[in-house]
């Protein structure tokens, strides 16, 4: 089977070419940290694999996903390399663009998104391109399906892709270093030629992933010589040598045409990433959103689907289950546990459909990579940047990918920073809860008091993030550098893909952790001491409730309920509505708001959506804490930290708004 490797910068259309080509759909978003470890598929009707690699600006890696190019390139060798291009910014491009072609592998260098570059009013000469380049060049727009076909076609002839290894002319004495390092290591080490100039290259350019490998390896030659390489500043020579040749090629190869498209991008862009207009901005199109979701869309479409689950499905079950003369504990677990629990969460789907669709939308178009940079003044401001806001945003769908995407910060204080706040950022499983209390106490404000929940974990998130750049001494700040995409329409497939894509794991929890967690907690709602029980005041979980309730009273939360299932949310925040649904005997998600109604006050509701969205992370977050820093004492410490947090800020809502209401 042969293997073809993706690899470009950010931002260069490099995931949704992968998605045109293969047989898979990876998300695809206008930001770095998208593609944080490799994913693979399968050339469409072919045996031909095709790896989609990081977006990387060099492979001197600076950060973990980064890293993960070249580290492949170490392992491997693919049989052919698309090296993806923004055709608009090929002056930035080009440079990652050459330390592929020093690897001496077979490439296509493809200008993607040519489209823009068109409405630009400039063209390149594609033939002089290939012979400078010694590769084939290509042109697509991945987004619209063009040139795709052609490309297809190329992948599966990869055998015929003609190449010729690229050699620049370096100044003399780097010249003869690399020329003396490339021998040592090809009569020594028995690297091929291009293998053995690509390490010289590289390791004298202080490539941080080479420099390791070559000390792993015991490549004597590289390392004897590592002192006389920097102190005569070779890796400023490579650079500048680079850049010169980039810049004439582009001179000569550069075609203007006659444009009449007026600049649309940067009429917009001089509003919504003004300095003074960004962020209201940026607020106003999350007010909007929430205001679709739990208003003018998702709300009525969750209504009817409730119904639906909780009448006609539950009813048919009960009968069929009375009429098969099933037992009266099962009977209550598959009604009052199962379809009570799991239902009452999937009546929320429109309500989380509709929020994925709108941030589908708004990535498709190209404002989420604008909405990082307005937010990176703020950013500075407690020690971070915008490339810690990108992470904390994915982390809106789910804390676990947000954790992930933090790999693309480099400095690993910094990296850590971002992932202990991460779960102070409102992910998809809280909304079901966020969106019973806010039907039940907020009927008529429900867009708006949830985004001031968001809000207040994004403030919540920043000050302990101001605090932790203090206590763990974090001096050294990442790079922020952002590519900011022309704005295009959105496409309702990427949109529907984008949508299924962050949606079906909620789906896919209602089956498996969910399930679960409504099991366990009909089992608690149920039995008591005496067994099977009828009055669930008499069960394990009122037990559970009222002893905690000592805990929970000063923060306006009194209700057994509502205490037992903010215990069982420790397993997954889905579960906190499903352990509602089972320990108030309902199905029916309007049942359980008017019983919500009954025992707490608006202040006391909003007390408790404060802790849903602050205290203990999920099992599976606190794995990924784990598993991102590699050390337990970390993600305990995350658990002390959330819950000492939600505490505090849900006891001062209470108790200062019980005096101004």
């Amino acid at each position: 089977m042969a293997d073809v490797a993706l690899i470009g910068n950010p931002n260069t259309g490099k995931t949704t070419l992968f998605n045109s080509l293969t047989d898979k759909y990876a998300f695809v978003g206008n930001w770095t940290g998208v593609t944080v470890e490799k994913k693979v598929g399968t050339l469409k009707d072919s045996d031909i694999q095709v790896v989609d690699l990081p977006g990387t600006y060099s492979l001197n890696p600076l950060t973990k996903d980064e890293a993960v190019v070249t580290n492949y390139l170490l392992a491997n060798r693919p049989d052919l390399i698309l090296n993806i291009t923004n055709a608009s910014q090929l002056k930035r491009n080009l440079l990652l663009t050459i330390e592929v072609l020093e690897r001496g592998l077979p490439t296509i260098l493809i200008l993607n998104m040519i489209d823009d570059l068109r409405r630009s009013g400039q063209t390149y000469d594609l033939d002089l391109l290939s012979q400078r380049l010694g590769c084939q060049v290509t042109t697509t727009n991945a987004r619209g399906h063009q040139g795709i076909s052609q490309l297809r076609q190329q992948i599966i002839n990869y055998q015929d892709v003609a190449h010729h290894r690229l050699q620049l002319d370096y100044p003399p004495m780097l010249k003869q270093a690399i020329r003396q390092a490339t021998e040592a290591l090809h009569d020594d080490y028995h690297y091929d030629n291009a293998t053995a100039r690509w390490l010289a290259i590289n390791f004298i350019d202080q490539s941080r992933a080479i420099r390791a490998y070559a000390k792993s390896h015991q490549l004597a030659p590289l390392l004897k010589q590592a002192a006389y390489y920097d102190a005569q500043k070779f890796s400023k020579q490579i650079y500048e040598t680079r850049l010169t040749f980039i810049e004439q090629l582009l001179k000569d190869a550069a075609q203007s045409a006659v444009s009449n498209e007026p600049q649309l991008t940067s009429k917009i862009d001089k509003v919504v990433t003004n300095p003074i207009l960004g962020l209201p901005i940026f607020a106003g199109i999350f007010y909007l959103m929430f205001k679709l979701s739990f208003e003018w869309v998702g709300t009525p479409l969750s209504d009817r689907l409730d119904w639906f689950l909780s009448v006609p499905v539950s009813n048919t079950v009960d009968h069929f289950l009375i009429q098969v003369g099933a037992l009266a504990p099962l009977r209550s677990l598959v009604v009052n546990g199962l379809i009570a629990g799991v239902g009452g969460v999937l009546a929320f789907i429109p309500q989380i459909f509709t929020l994925f669709a709108c941030i589908s939308l708004l990535e498709d178009s190209g404002y989420m990579a604008r909405a990082a940079l307005v937010t990176d003044r703020l950013m500075q401001m407690i020690g971070l940047n915008g490339k810690s806001f990108i992470p904390l945003i994915i982390g809106f769908g789910c804390n676990v990918t947000g954790i992930m995407a933090a790999r693309t910060i480099e400095q690993p204080k910094e990296r850590l920073v971002t992932s202990l706040i991460m779960p102070f950022m409102s992910c998809s499983a809280r909304l079901p809860i966020y969106g019973l209390i806010v039907a039940a106490f907020f009927p008529h404000h429900q867009a708006l008091i949830v985004l001031s929940i968001y809000f207040l974990g994004i403030v919540v998130a920043l000050l302990v993030a101001k605090f932790y750049q203090f206590l763990f001494h974090v001096k050294e700040r990442s790079v922020f550098i952002v590519e900011l995409p022309e704005y295009h329409l959105p496409r309702l497939d990427i949109i529907w893909h984008g949508t299924w894509d962050k949606g079906k794991g909620f789906i896919k929890k209602a089956g498996t952790i969910i399930f679960a967690g409504t099991v366990l907690i009909w089992l608690l709602s149920s039995f008591g001491p005496s067994g099977f029980v009828t009055d669930s005041t008499k069960s394990f979980a009122a037990a559970l409730g009222h002893g905690l309730a000592p805990f929970f009273r000063p923060l306006g939360i009194v209700q057994w309920q509502a205490i037992s299932a903010l215990f069982t949310g420790i397993l997954a925040k889905e579960v906190i509505t499903s352990s509602m649904m089972v320990m108030f005997h309902t199905s029916s998600k309007a049942v359980l708001i008017t019983a919500l109604g009954q025992f707490m006050s608006p202040v006391a509701a909003y007390s408790m959506m404060a802790f849903v969205l602050l205290y203990i992370p999920c099992f599976a977050t606190l794995a990924t804490i784990r598993e991102e820093t590699g050390s337990t004492k970390w993600m305990l410490f995350s658990v002390g930290m959330s819950l000492l947090i939600a505490y505090v800020t849900s006891f001062l809502i209470f108790q200062i708004g019980s005096l101004i209401v």
